[in-house]
């Protein structure tokens, strides 16, 4: 099984729309075997840096292959990637400030006891 994976293995990847499959190189299918040696899917969240780039990499690609009529790859599938999140588009989220209570109105407070003290 191993080696029918690293000859012509693909990576199922999760969408919104249903599963796709893409087709790495020889080399990404050796660290793609790797990264997946001790489970069959894994969410894209625990992948490294690394590995995360690669699916990216390859879904920009769109190094995508076709399944059979029966919904299943007709070549062996090295893991899969859960909930596939699109890439970054370089906008930063939104950050709301948060409501601080000025700190007048305590001094004020304070300063008006201090002058009724000084005139006693």
């Amino acid at each position: 099984m191993w080696i029918e994976k690293l000859a012509d293995g693909v990576v199922e990847v999760d969408t919104p729309i249903g599963s796709r499959y893409v087709q790495p190189n020889f080399t990404q299918r050796i660290y793609l075997l790797w990264t997946f040696r001790h489970f069959s899917s894994l969410p894209l969240q625990v992948l490294r840096p690394r590995e995360a780039r690669l699916i990216d990499r390859l879904w920009r690609e769109n190094k995508f292959v076709s399944v059979s009529a029966q919904g299943a790859p007709e070549k062996p599938v090295i893991g899969r990637i859960e909930r596939r999140v699109p890439a970054q588009t370089g906008l930063q989220p939104i950050r709301t400030a948060t409501v601080r209570k000025p700190v007048a109105a305590a001094n004020t407070t304070v300063a008006e006891q201090n002058r009724e003290a000084i005139s006693a």
